[in-house]
């Protein structure tokens, strides 16, 4: 048996640039994101049959790869050249579908980990990264971008760019220890029970990037802003965060239909008026969680104003994907050919 833990992420600034309709044009993309200490843990292990048995919100037993319905799972399984005899498996600290931590890109990433150590093959965090981008963008074809598989792989507080020739570069954010421990104690995250699927979002987003050319304007201050972001922490100055993570959502806002709505307008003027100075709808939008940047002395009046959500703690977590498990004995698989060639 083979456990990988996955961390979910929250990003900072510069969503949105990390999509192709964006960086594809000519102009690098740029996220500050970190992971949190929430995770999605996969299991794979041996099957006594030679069938492929995976287990989510539904049960599949099936005898090829082709034959599921999980496109994640199947696409992953032909990309690692797993044919069959194995049980898959997951776990979630929060729910997967439509929070906008990340999720789904955490389950590939964290899905690859495991069935290359399945196979007896280390896997980097670059690898990792870039055959889960190939299997969500290319081989499902999803309307996403490329931040949640590096922050999901990496781990940690991360500068993301992204570059014409799809090229992407991680780079640690280097601050002081103590501007890190005072970012994460100014940070509350609120759960809004409203969940949504990103892909309606992303799919206007991206159109409106194409034939409008002030959503690309937009989108290029979100890259400034992760500048400014970076710039701060690397100068252990955290007096302009919250401002510039109020300027973003005003203009996110104005990217797409949906990404709020009255509900969501309506407990963010709540937490500003409690002490908040800025924060965001995690994600695409449309639901999720509530991330807010409160100094420490007004959060609890940002607790009470805020009552029928529920507050959920959270720390940083430096690292990314990881094997936690390995039963050993079980490392002498060989798996059949791919049928396809790696990306």
């Amino acid at each position: 048996m083979i456990i990988s833990r996955t961390p979910l992420r929250i990003s900072f600034a510069g969503g949105g640039t990390d999509l192709p309709a964006f960086y594809e044009q000519g102009e690098p993309g740029a996220v500050l994101s970190t992971t949190i200490d929430k995770y999605i843990y996969i299991t794979v292990n041996r099957k006594f049959d030679q069938l492929i048995r995976a287990s989510y919100s539904i049960t599949e037993i099936v005898e090829r790869p082709e034959e599921l319905r999980h496109e994640l799972i199947r696409e992953a399984l032909l990309l690692c050249g797993i044919r069959g005899g194995v049980e898959i498996t997951s776990i979630s600290d929060i729910p997967s579908q439509g929070t906008g931590l990340g999720s789904s890109s955490a389950y590939t990433v964290g899905l690859l980990n495991a069935l290359y150590a399945y196979r007896g093959i280390f896997a980097g965090a670059e690898r990792l990264a870039r055959e889960a981008c190939y299997i969500e963008l290319v081989r499902c074809a999803k309307p996403i971008g490329k931040q949640d598989q590096y922050i999901a792989a990496y781990g940690g507080l991360q500068f993301i760019q992204f570059h014409p020739d799809g090229s992407v570069f991680v780079d640690p954010v280097i601050c002081q220890p103590q501007t890190r421990h005072a970012l994460q104690a100014h940070l509350m995250l609120f759960y809004t029970g409203q969940t949504r699927s990103a892909d309606a979002i992303l799919q206007e987003q991206q159109r409106n990037m194409r034939e409008q050319s002030e959503k690309r304007a937009i989108l290029r201050r979100f890259v400034q802003h992760a500048w400014e972001l970076r710039r701060a922490l690397e100068a252990n100055d955290l007096s302009t965060f919250g401002e510039v993570l109020h300027e973003a959502w005003i203009y996110k806002r104005q990217l797409a239909n949906g990404i709020s709505n009255p509900q969501i307008d309506h407990w963010y003027a709540l937490a500003r008026k409690a002490g908040a100075i800025g924060g965001k709808i995690t994600g695409a939008g449309g639901g999720g969680f509530l991330l807010l940047f409160v100094p420490p002395e007004r959060q609890e009046a940002v607790r009470r104003a805020l009552s029928e959500l529920r507050y959920v703690p959270f720390r940083f977590e430096p690292q990314g994907s990881k094997i936690i498990y390995i039963e050993e004995e079980r490392l002498d698989f060989c798996p059949t050919e791919a049928y396809e060639k790696r990306p």
